[in-house]
């Protein structure tokens, strides 16, 4: 009997093998399983996440896959939105064993209909039309949790935002501002600067220039008491000379590679505390949406494509030209 649910077809983006382009193709429904919730998906968003899939940057990749971690949908009458972080565990400090991130490996949400753990599912927040609601999940989890849960802001403390106009790096502009803080950004684009600021920076500097640490003392001449990076690499270092006594530093994402020429005594004698932080637990999600809320955030939108026209999306994401979320109109909704 279980066979028979198979009938029903949906239409969907899928990576076929390493590097090939996203297809829209036609592919069958998975059956409802225990636990699970089918959602009718209205909108849906990219991450980077997506374009390191379809380059085959994780270990243990089977194609094809539907990709996506971002949805706003339809659970019966209601609008939900969804923590992608699934099976996070009991232990609040730490993702468990089980932990896996919805588009990998099991299938996500760029499609008409996408299977959820119910424990995953939240009312969306009524602000926010269904284009902005699929853009919050994955790079708002990410970013509170890295800011608020692991380094405890302080209103009136000076933030450090890297790589402003990635989704997780202006969410965390965004709830700095909530939370009272000062915020200064880098970026590798002037005009990437100047809608940061527009959105209520205090400042920034181009990362791509020459000592650009030296411009961010020259902005803040003691420095950051926190620092939200998603790059590492190289310049870890210059983030740690640029940390004030008692400062403390997020790191959720490694594009740049191993961190080298780190002096340990900057650490040490300025007490710096490094926190690494991935994605976040069914708590983070839960405060994040209430600051959201309370707040009335609203994610930046950088633009909408149709879902039969994700390629043109994933090139969007590939130009790096982007400043905010990329999000997916699912066909006829």
């Amino acid at each position: 009997m279980e066979a028979l649910f198979y009938f029903y077809r949906m239409k969907a983006i899928i990576l076929p093998e390493k590097n090939a382009r996203p297809s829209y193709v036609e592919v069958p429904e998975a059956p409802k399983s225990e636990g699970m919730e089918v959602l009718t998906v209205m909108a849906c968003a990219l991450n980077h996440r997506d374009l390191w899939i379809m380059k085959g940057q994780y270990a243990g990749l089977k194609y094809p896959i539907i990709p996506g971690s971002d949805a706003c949908a339809a659970l019966g009458s209601k609008r939900v939105v969804l923590n992608p972080g699934l099976f996070w565990g009991a232990d609040e400090c730490v993702q468990g064993k089980h932990f896996q991130i919805l588009g990998l490996p099991l299938d996500g949400t760029f499609a008409e209909k996408v299977n959820v753990p119910a424990e995953n599912i939240y009312p969306a927040p009524k602000h926010l039309d269904d284009m902005e609601a699929a853009a919050i999940g994955l790079a708002g989890v990410t970013a509170y949790r890295a800011l608020v849960s692991r380094c405890k802001p302080v209103p009136g403390e000076r933030l450090l935002v890297t790589g402003v106009g990635g989704g997780v790096a202006l969410f965390a502009l965004q709830i700095g501002l909530a939370c009272g803080l000062e915020v200064h950004v880098t970026s590798s684009r002037p005009e990437k600067l100047a809608k940061a600021i527009a959105m209520g920076a205090a400042g920034g500097v181009l990362y791509s220039t020459p000592e650009w640490e030296t411009k961010l003392k020259e902005q803040c001449c003691d420095g950051f008491d926190i620092i939200v990076d998603g790059y590492a690499g190289a310049s870890f270092a210059k983030l740690v000379q640029l940390a004030r006594p008692g400062g403390r530093i997020a790191v959720y994402g490694g594009t740049g590679g191993k961190m080298s020429d780190i002096v340990p005594q900057q650490i040490f004698w300025k007490q710096v505390s490094i926190f690494g932080s991935t994605m976040g637990s069914q708590t983070d999600f839960a405060g994040f949406l209430a600051l959201v809320n309370e707040k009335k955030l609203k994610p930046v939108v950088d633009s909408v494509y149709d879902l039969h026209n994700a390629e043109a999306a994933f090139q969007r994401m590939e130009s790096q030209d982007q400043f905010g979320k990329i999000v997916l109109r699912v066909s006829g909704k």
